[in-house]
């Protein structure tokens, strides 16, 4: 069992940090929002301290899951940072979604104090952090990976090394591209079923199995149909990890034509008031360009 700090408690860091204290391991936790970590004190026991450094003061993980990356930074550098705090050989792991570029920012800055670091983002959501079932996709030392597998293991159902310091985002990346370009077909598919005048969900019933079966359209396609978008991951979310993906494009030279344009519409659902609505919303999209309504 390990000495680990878990720094940001919001709706993937909380169960992940709880998972991690259910395996045994010893943690403190820190939020920027006080209250938070309390309450999580007060749920799972352990301790919580007043700053990222005092935080990661002893131990040997410092694991982190915040906004983007202004917080991360916040919470790595300066006299209050989780770096200030550790010792050297201890480990950094990063949960958050990124660019590659305050990855390799970070890491440096982190090997200048002899301090290891791992690019660690998640899919899987939510749900996935609350029941243990992420997929975790990591970059970094082969050493330090294997360091914290096991750690990471408690609520991930996959967990893999993909490269060097930065790879874990560019895998991230690809995943939010595909998602992006799997929902808005997904949308446009429901949208002229509806429009052909048939039962979406007897469509899906039929197509799920074959080679238009996703995730996406066994898990979302009910919802999208009733108009429900109240819960999953945040329009808003999606658009700061697409500002992401896109601008990584324009450093590599990828032609990323179709998530432009997804990345768009996503602001036209923000412009209808569905920030927070599910990326599944894209559908809401195409309803209300129809004047049919975005929900329920």
């Amino acid at each position: 069992m390990a000495a680990c700090a878990y720094l940001g408690l919001g709706v993937m860091g909380a169960p992940m940090a709880r998972h991690l204290a259910g395996a045994g391991h010893q943690l403190c936790v820190y939020n920027r929002t006080a209250a938070k970590a309390e309450a999580w004190v007060a749920a799972h026991g352990h301790r919580a301290a007043d700053s990222p450094r005092e935080a990661a003061e002893g131990a040997e993980i410092v694991l982190a899951c915040v906004g983007n990356d202004d917080d991360l930074r916040s919470v790595c550098l300066g006299e209050d940072g989780a770096f200030a705090g550790m010792a050297e050989g201890a480990l950094f792991v990063d949960h958050t979604t990124v660019s590659a570029q305050v990855t390799r920012e970070l890491a440096e800055a982190a090997a200048a104090r002899g301090i290891g670091y791992v690019d660690a983002p998640v899919s899987g959501g939510q749900a996935g952090a609350e029941n243990g079932q992420l997929v975790v996709m990591c970059g970094g030392a082969e050493a330090d990976f294997a360091r914290v597998e096991p750690v990471i293991a408690v609520y991930a159902k996959a967990c893999r090394l993909m490269g060097p310091s930065g790879a874990g985002q560019l895998t991230k990346m690809v995943n939010q591209i595909c998602i992006a370009g799997l929902l808005q077909g997904l949308s446009e598919g429901l949208h002229f079923a509806e429009k052909a005048g048939l039962d979406g969900r007897a469509v899906v019933e039929v197509i799920a199995g074959g080679a238009a079966g996703s995730w996406q359209m066994a898990n979302r396609h009910g919802t999208m149909l009733d108009g429900q978008f109240d819960h999953g991951f945040a329009v808003n979310w999606m658009r700061k990890d697409l500002a992401i993906c896109l601008a990584a494009a324009e450093e590599n030279g990828a032609s990323l034509p179709v998530t432009a344009l997804v990345d768009q519409f996503y602001k036209d659902v923000q412009k209808m008031g569905g920030g927070r609505w599910d990326t599944s919303s894209l559908f809401a999209r195409l309803r209300g360009i129809d004047g049919l309504g975005g929900r329920d």
